[in-house]
Order: C-alpha cells, then structure tokens, then sequence
C-alpha cells in the first residue's frame, strides 16, 4: 500500500470519481485537475482528508494542496485511480477551454514573468544595497557616503551594477525569451530579437529623452527614431508575441524540407523591422500611459485612497491570477519615475497575511493539523509567497483573509501617505525592506509593525467575536470521513490479509531482477528530472536494447495504465514497482506498445508484461529510457548490486530492497 493510498481513494472520490477527472498534473505543491464539472467536486470533502492543506479554482484548474509529498501522492494518486498523468502544459491546454479572455491573458502574463522573477528579486536587492553604498550620507563618516570614504566598497558597488544593469537594461532579451518559450516557438530567435531591442549601436533608452531635448536623436534611413528599448517592458512583450505569432504562421505554409532556412528568416526580420518602427514606439507610448495614470494614483490628491483600494485588493488579485500585471507596471514605474510605490504596498500585503496566519496558528498551535499548515504558511507568507496562507487557511475560513486585508489596506494608505519606494521589484515579505529606497526604510518598518499589529488583532477579534467566521470544524463531515476510512480501509482487507502481504513483515532483503536488457544507469541520469531527484523513489534507469520488459519479482500487478507504457507490481514481500518505458511515452496513446497482463493478475518473475517497439519510440521524438522505481522507499533501503554504469540481461540481478 503507497503512503497515501487512503487519502488518494477519497479524494478520487471526492473529486467526482475518474470519469470527472479531464486532466491531472502536479507541481512543487499542487495537485492539478481539470474536472469535466467544477461543481461535483465535495470541497469540504476534500479539505477533510488529513494530507490536504487547502483547494482553489484558477485558470480553469482545479488545485489541491498537498505540500512537500505531493509527487508521492500524485504517484499513489495515478496508482488508485488508473489515471496517467499529463505534463503541466497539457494540463494548461485543457483547461483553457474554461478560461474567458481576460483570464487567458493574465494566464500568459504568469507564464511570460514568472520565470523572470529570480533576476528581477536579485536586481531588485543589488539596486538596494548599491543604494546604501553609494546614496546614504552617514554622520559617522563626515557626512559622506561609502564609496567616498572606502576605495574597497567603491570596487564591489561599481561589480554590482555589472549584474545589476544588466538585469533591467537587458529586461528585453528576458522577455523575448519567456515569450518565445511560453508560445513555443525557436527560444534563439527570441534571444536574438531581444538584443537588437538593446543593441549598443543604439542609442540607449537611458538617455533618450536628453538626446531629445537637444535634438540629437539618431534616425534609420527610414527616418524612424534609432532608439533601444532598455528596461523597457511593453514594446518586449510586443516585438515577441509578434515574432512569435510569424514563426507559427510560416511554419503552417512553408515545407519542412526548406524550414529551417525561411521560417527564421520570414519571421525575424519582419519582426526586427515591425519593432523598430511601429510595435517600440507604441509600446512606449501605452507604457508611458499606464505608468502615469498609476503614477498619478500614487501621487495625486486622492493617493491615500489609491492605496486604500491596492491593498485591499491585491490579495484577491493573487487568487485569481491578476496579480502578475503589477510586474510590468512596477517596472514602467522603476523606468519613468526612479521608483515604485506600488511594490511596497504588495510586501505589506504579503506580510499582512502572513500575519492573520499567524494568529490563526497562535489559537489552533495545539491542534496538529491546522498547526502544520499554517506555521509553514505563515513563514512562507513573511518570506512573500502567499499562496500556501491565502489558500490553506485565509480563503479557507474567510475572517483571516479579510482581517489581512484589512490591514494592508491601511497600511497601502500610509505607505503611499509617506511617499515610500521600492528601488525595483524584489524579494516580498519581511525582507522586502532591502529592496525599499535607503530613506524609506524607518517609515517603512514602522508600517510594518502597524500592518502586523492589525492584521493579528482583527483574526483575533474575529474569532472570539464570530464575526465573518465560518465553522473551522465540521464534526459531522470529520466523523463521515473517519467512518469512510474505517469501512473502506480500517482492519485487515482479504489483499492484506493474504501470505504475500503478511510477508512484507519478513527482514529479508528482496532482490530485484532486471526487467529489461540493456545499460543501467544511476537515477540521477534520468531525463525527468522527477525521476532524477528521487522524488518518486529510489531505483535505477535502464536503456533498453531490446523492447520486451518482464516481472522483476513475484508478486501481482496493481497498476497497469491504458497506454501500456507504465506498470506497477506489488511483490510478495510487500515492494511497491514502478516501471515506467520512456519519457512522455503516454503521448503515443498505446501506439507501439502491447500488454500481456491485466491489473490483478498474479506474475512470476520473468514473466512477460510488456513488448515495445523501440524505433518507433525514438522515431517520434522520445527516449526509451525505462526507470524502475521502489515507490516504498520510505520501507526499504535500496542498494544497487554493482558499479553503475554497466551492461545487464533480462532476469540478472538488478538491486536489493532492505527493509528498514
């Protein structure tokens, strides 16, 4: 029985069984479904079951939050139910069919940014501590700052800005690249288009508006103004949707045999040609545009109600996705006005959350469950990302999750109050204060405290009071569900109780045989890097020679998924199998693949369950590489018999299985 089996069977159920289930994948802590209807899904069911931490509907996923062992429950998950699991970009397509415009568009925003926010935290915190070196005045010193007093600061301040200005002077070939990488298109000419947006022939976005005061602005031939777009955000996302959109237009019509030469060419061009003179200068117009108008949120006679409605809205922003635009403004902002107001009052946000968790935590510490789902959401809350707190217990029990944002909305009023700003984007939460400008940072600590004091107090006062709560626990259900447990899997089963699984008791070690002829590598070397870090357990990777798998015990098949790519086998002595014929394999829907088993049946070890055809395989553009997986790790010690790499036979031994 896999770790989670139990809890996997009721959320199947749960869920509206397997023929409700469209689509499932999982990411670092999320179990993802596209469902056929939303709507015959038992939330408070779900959020019953022990291992879940919370569920949410975004961008037409069903999500469940497990935590850390979600790629065992998704394993045990796939085991119970016979559903194969997709990758997440499947699992994204399919779900976007229940996706309006406007969702799919801040979908693509995530996607694009996303991958970006590593850079921008970490040039966000270079800019602050450059800021320190170079832009406080400390009496101490006489008044002066510390590149004037210490040559050896002066040094690391100016190999600072060398990561730092290229972070947000090159944010073009960032975003080029994401687009180029979420739409699936040639990721090099995404690249490549990105540079000639910041190319130093150029003249530099930085020194544009000098050049026009003076009337010195070089021309193209064409009499388009040869300006680069460093920094810049909008004219970026302009130029590679573009490019991006070309590529997937020409590769329709053009021949595969002449592609590579004329897809290239007929996109990037075009492309180059479009930004210099039509998609750069509107982009700068539109940003320009959209950073005034906040500007002037920030700044204008009414800024104290501005920031009132940003901070009580930016928590429900991140639930629904909306929340990824703030980037791009944040970073119009950074460009047109040295700054921006609005990220700090994004970190209060974060920290007000993280603080009603807190309190949360404080009265339920000595209920175990709750305990371990929001002491983790509180500190993952304080270090900026939200979603564990707003979706594990805030959204779940609504008087924390108004408390929260009570408090960010006073806080977003005295943050934009006291004129507080960021350098650029950077790390959220507590530590955001690296990232505000130098003589922000006592107004902005202070805010802090006010934001936390709030935020805790209001879950406090809710709750005794009962004002907006929602009943925390339902006895009724918690009693169904432990009764569900204890018909379906409290005591011994017939399975159990049988000699194989009475066996597991056994302390010898299990050898496992070689399903496969072929090499056998270390884990670690498998392609999928789920495999590869162990995640779904411990065990080897085989290349195969030969396209016949066989049983590696004896023992009975639990699992064996439609597509015939994958099974799994239960040994005698209890060792949980997963064999699993190469990578992304489930694409070919069976094709190529034949099946001498059922689930249930009884096997021998050497006995045939599998042929394969291994050109074929490759011929569709996927390896063969076949991971045998102990997904009971937790039980057994697995040791491999001899020195990984070498060649192995069908039937020799592979590994043993030491129960621990």
């Amino acid at each position: 029985m896999g770790k989670f089996e139990k809890e996997a069977k009721g959320l199947l159920d749960a869920i509206g069984g397997k023929e409700n289930v469209t689509a499932v994948s999982h990411c670092a802590t999320r179990m993802r479904f596209v469902l056929g209807d939303d709507k015959k899904a038992n939330v408070k069911a779900i959020e019953a079951i022990p291992v879940v931490k919370g569920t949410f509907t975004n961008a037409g996923q069903f999500q469940v939050i497990i935590g850390n062992d979600v790629p065992i429950f998704y394993n045990d998950f796939t085991a119970v139910s016979g559903i194969e699991g997709v990758s997440k970009e499947a699992a994204k397509s399919a779900a976007k069919s229940k996706q309006n415009p406007l969702q799919r568009v801040m979908a693509t925003l995530a996607e694009i940014f996303t991958p970006l926010i590593p850079a921008l935290i970490v040039g966000g915190l270079i800019l602050g501590f450059q800021n320190v070196l170079s832009d406080i005045h400390f009496d101490a010193l006489g008044g002066k700052t510390i590149i004037e007093v210490s040559k050896f600061w002066a040094g690391v301040h100016e190999l600072l800005g060398l990561p730092g200005g290229a972070i947000f002077g090159f944010l073009p070939v960032g975003i080029t690249w994401s687009v180029s990488r979420k739409m699936g298109t040639s990721q090099i000419l995404g690249i490549v288009l990105g540079i000639c947006l910041v190319h130093p022939d150029l003249l530099s976005a930085y020194k544009f508006a000098e050049a026009q005061a003076a009337d010195k602005v070089p021309q193209f031939i064409f009499g388009f103004d040869k300006v680069g777009y460093q920094g810049q955000v909008i004219p970026a996302l302009l130029a590679g949707l573009t490019l991006a959109y070309l590529e997937i237009f020409w590769r329709k019509y053009i021949p595969e045999v002449i592609s590579m030469i004329f897809v290239p060419l007929l996109s990037l061009v075009p492309a180059v040609i479009l930004s210099y003179t039509v998609l750069g200068p509107i982009g700068w117009w539109l940003g320009g545009i959209i950073s005034s108008i906040v500007l002037a949120g920030l700044t204008g006679p009414v800024k104290w109600l501005f920031g009132l409605i940003f901070g009580a809205i930016y928590a429900p922003f991140v639930i629904t996705g909306l929340h990824h635009m703030t980037n791009a403004i944040d970073l119009e902002l950074v460009r047109t006005a040295g700054g921006t107001g609005l990220w700090p009052m994004i970190a209060l946000s974060n920290i007000a959350q993280g603080s009603a968790v807190l309190a949360y935590y404080i009265m339920k510490r000595h209920d175990e469950r709750e305990a371990q789902i929001s002491l983790p959401a509180t500190i993952s809350a304080y270090l900026g990302i939200t979603e564990p707190a707003l979706f594990g217990v805030n959204v779940k029990y609504i008087y924390p999750f108004v408390a929260g944002m009570t408090a960010s909305a006073i806080s977003g009023l005295l943050s934009v109050t006291f004129n507080v700003k960021a350098n650029s984007v950077g790390i959220g939460g507590l530590p955001a204060i690296l990232s505000i400008q130098p003589e922000h940072w006592l107004s902005f600590a202070v805010i802090m405290l006010v934001d936390i004091t709030i935020a805790m107090a209001l879950t406090f006062f809710f709750h005794k009071t009962g004002f907006l709560t929602k009943t925390e626990e339902d006895p009724e259900l918690q009693a169904e569900f432990a009764a569900q447990e204890e018909a379906e899997f409290a005591g011994p089963s017939k399975a159990e109780s049988s000699p194989e699984v009475q066996a597991a008791d056994s302390s010898a070690p299990v050898t496992i045989t070689s399903p496969l002829a072929g090499e056998v590598k270390e884990l670690s070397q498998a392609t999928d890097p789920v495999f590869a870090q162990g995640l779904m357990g411990r065990g080897v990777v085989i290349v195969p020679s030969q396209g016949e798998l066989v049983s590696p015990v004896n023992g009975r098949v639990t699992v064996f998924f439609p597509t015939k790519h994958a099974i799994g086998i239960l040994s005698d002595e209890g060792v949980e199998i997963l064999m699993h014929i190469g990578m992304d394999t489930v694409n070919l829907e069976g094709k190529g693949f034949e099946g001498y088993v059922s689930q249930g049946d009884k096997v021998k070890a050497g006995d045939k369950l599998i042929s394969f055809d291994i050109d074929l395989i490759k011929k569709a553009g996927y390896v063969t590489e076949t991971p045998v997986i102990i997904t009971n790790s937790d039980k057994y010690q697995v040791e491999e018999l001899e020195q990984l790499p070498r060649a192995v036979e069908r039937g020799s031994q592979l590994m043993t299985a030491n129960p621990l």
